[in-house]
Protein backbone atom coordinates (compact mmCIF):
# COMPACT_ATOMS: atom_id res chain seq x y z
CA UNK A 1 0.00 0.00 0.00
CA UNK A 2 1.32 3.35 -1.21
CA UNK A 3 1.77 6.28 1.58
CA UNK A 4 -0.33 8.37 1.78
CA UNK A 5 -0.01 12.18 3.49
CA UNK A 6 -0.42 12.90 7.23
CA UNK A 7 1.31 9.25 7.57
CA UNK A 8 4.74 8.80 9.47
CA UNK A 9 7.92 7.54 7.52
CA UNK A 10 8.43 3.91 8.36
CA UNK A 11 11.27 3.57 10.65
CA UNK A 12 13.93 1.55 8.70
CA UNK A 13 18.04 1.76 7.88
CA UNK A 14 18.80 3.88 5.42
CA UNK A 15 22.30 4.31 3.49
CA UNK A 16 23.76 8.31 2.92
CA UNK A 17 26.16 8.00 0.01
CA UNK A 18 28.81 10.52 0.57
CA UNK A 19 31.91 11.47 -1.13
CA UNK A 20 33.95 9.24 2.13
CA UNK A 21 31.45 6.27 1.36
CA UNK A 22 28.47 4.67 2.68
CA UNK A 23 27.19 6.63 5.56
CA UNK A 24 24.33 4.51 8.03
CA UNK A 25 21.66 6.13 9.55
CA UNK A 26 17.85 5.39 10.25
CA UNK A 27 14.36 7.27 8.43
CA UNK A 28 13.65 8.21 12.18
CA UNK A 29 17.20 9.98 12.95
CA UNK A 30 17.44 11.46 9.24
CA UNK A 31 13.84 12.62 9.01
CA UNK A 32 13.14 13.90 12.45
CA UNK A 33 12.92 16.87 13.43
CA UNK A 34 13.35 18.95 10.03
CA UNK A 35 11.22 19.54 7.07
CA UNK A 36 12.89 17.44 3.96
CA UNK A 37 12.52 17.32 0.34
CA UNK A 38 12.49 13.76 -1.05
CA UNK A 39 12.50 12.90 -4.36
CA UNK A 40 13.18 9.48 -6.05
CA UNK A 41 14.20 8.74 -9.57
CA UNK A 42 14.31 5.18 -11.13
CA UNK A 43 17.91 4.82 -11.65
CA UNK A 44 21.19 6.69 -11.28
CA UNK A 45 22.25 8.03 -14.76
CA UNK A 46 19.20 7.32 -16.78
CA UNK A 47 18.12 9.76 -19.56
CA UNK A 48 15.52 11.55 -17.43
CA UNK A 49 16.93 11.67 -14.26
CA UNK A 50 20.41 13.02 -15.63
CA UNK A 51 18.73 15.46 -17.89
CA UNK A 52 15.60 16.78 -16.09
CA UNK A 53 14.87 15.41 -12.45
CA UNK A 54 18.08 15.62 -10.49
CA UNK A 55 19.63 19.08 -12.16
CA UNK A 56 16.02 20.55 -11.37
CA UNK A 57 16.61 20.19 -7.66
CA UNK A 58 20.21 21.49 -8.05
CA UNK A 59 19.17 24.31 -9.96
CA UNK A 60 16.19 25.31 -7.61
CA UNK A 61 18.01 24.12 -4.26
CA UNK A 62 18.51 27.85 -2.69
CA UNK A 63 14.31 28.49 -3.61
CA UNK A 64 13.64 25.20 -2.06
CA UNK A 65 15.12 26.39 1.58
CA UNK A 66 13.96 29.97 1.17
CA UNK A 67 10.34 28.16 1.45
CA UNK A 68 11.02 26.28 4.35
CA UNK A 69 12.98 23.33 3.33
CA UNK A 70 16.07 21.68 5.63
CA UNK A 71 17.20 19.59 3.23
CA UNK A 72 16.73 18.23 -0.33
CA UNK A 73 17.48 14.09 -0.46
CA UNK A 74 17.57 12.19 -3.76
CA UNK A 75 17.13 8.36 -3.60
CA UNK A 76 17.45 5.49 -5.91
CA UNK A 77 17.83 1.47 -5.98
CA UNK A 78 21.16 1.77 -6.46
CA UNK A 79 24.27 1.41 -3.95
CA UNK A 80 25.79 3.97 -2.21
CA UNK A 81 29.16 4.15 -4.54
CA UNK A 82 26.49 4.41 -7.65
CA UNK A 83 25.01 7.78 -6.08
CA UNK A 84 28.14 9.41 -4.89
CA UNK A 85 29.40 9.31 -8.70
CA UNK A 86 26.27 10.32 -9.82
CA UNK A 87 26.27 13.31 -7.00
CA UNK A 88 29.73 14.51 -7.83
CA UNK A 89 28.96 13.95 -11.74
CA UNK A 90 26.01 16.00 -11.87
CA UNK A 91 27.32 18.84 -9.64
CA UNK A 92 24.60 18.24 -7.16
CA UNK A 93 26.41 19.04 -3.66
CA UNK A 94 23.55 20.73 -2.50
CA UNK A 95 21.57 17.18 -2.81
CA UNK A 96 21.95 14.08 -0.18
CA UNK A 97 21.59 11.22 -1.98
CA UNK A 98 20.06 8.06 -0.41
CA UNK A 99 21.32 4.96 -1.74
CA UNK A 100 18.00 2.49 -2.01
CA UNK A 101 20.27 -0.85 -3.44
CA UNK A 102 17.75 -3.41 -2.13
CA UNK A 103 14.50 -1.42 -2.41
CA UNK A 104 13.60 -1.60 0.82
CA UNK A 105 12.69 2.29 1.22
CA UNK A 106 11.04 1.81 -2.02
CA UNK A 107 9.08 -1.24 -0.89
CA UNK A 108 8.16 0.29 2.84
CA UNK A 109 6.98 3.38 1.32
CA UNK A 110 4.90 1.13 -1.31
CA UNK A 111 6.58 3.17 -4.17
CA UNK A 112 8.35 0.28 -6.27
CA UNK A 113 8.21 -0.19 -10.12
CA UNK A 114 8.90 -3.16 -12.29
CA UNK A 115 11.96 -1.95 -14.21
CA UNK A 116 12.95 -5.30 -16.21
CA UNK A 117 11.73 -4.73 -19.63
CA UNK A 118 13.98 -2.10 -19.00
CA UNK A 119 16.86 -4.19 -17.75
CA UNK A 120 17.19 -2.72 -14.62
CA UNK A 121 15.73 -5.31 -12.74
CA UNK A 122 12.35 -6.24 -11.25
CA UNK A 123 12.22 -3.85 -7.83
CA UNK A 124 13.20 -0.11 -8.44
CA UNK A 125 11.30 3.08 -7.13
CA UNK A 126 8.86 5.11 -8.79
CA UNK A 127 9.55 8.29 -9.67
CA UNK A 128 7.73 10.64 -6.76
CA UNK A 129 8.46 13.97 -4.67
CA UNK A 130 7.46 14.24 -0.97
CA UNK A 131 7.90 16.98 1.46
CA UNK A 132 8.96 15.08 5.02
CA UNK A 133 8.13 17.13 7.89
CA UNK A 134 9.55 15.74 10.96
CA UNK A 135 9.09 12.14 9.35
CA UNK A 136 5.34 12.74 8.40
CA UNK A 137 4.40 13.05 4.93
CA UNK A 138 3.12 16.43 4.08
CA UNK A 139 2.95 16.03 0.34
CA UNK A 140 3.15 13.72 -2.06
CA UNK A 141 3.37 13.43 -5.97
CA UNK A 142 3.90 10.43 -7.76
CA UNK A 143 4.49 10.21 -11.49
CA UNK A 144 2.13 8.48 -13.96
CA UNK A 145 4.18 5.82 -15.89
CA UNK A 146 6.62 7.15 -18.32
CA UNK A 147 6.32 10.42 -16.96
CA UNK A 148 7.90 13.17 -15.90
CA UNK A 149 6.34 16.02 -14.21
CA UNK A 150 4.98 15.80 -10.97
CA UNK A 151 7.92 15.19 -9.15
CA UNK A 152 9.83 18.15 -10.45
CA UNK A 153 11.39 20.72 -8.15
CA UNK A 154 8.85 23.50 -9.81
CA UNK A 155 5.85 21.38 -9.03
CA UNK A 156 7.21 21.49 -5.75
CA UNK A 157 8.05 24.67 -5.44
CA UNK A 158 4.83 25.56 -6.55
CA UNK A 159 2.94 23.46 -3.63
CA UNK A 160 4.96 24.78 -0.89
Amino acid sequence: MTIQTGERIPDMPLTIATSEGPKPTTTGDYFGGRRVALFAVPGAYTPTCSAKHLPSYVEKAGDLRAKGVDEIACTSVNDAFVMAAWNKDQGSQDITMIADGNGQLAEALGLTMDGSNFGMGAVRSQRYSMIVNDGVVEQLNVEAPGEYRASSAETLLEQL
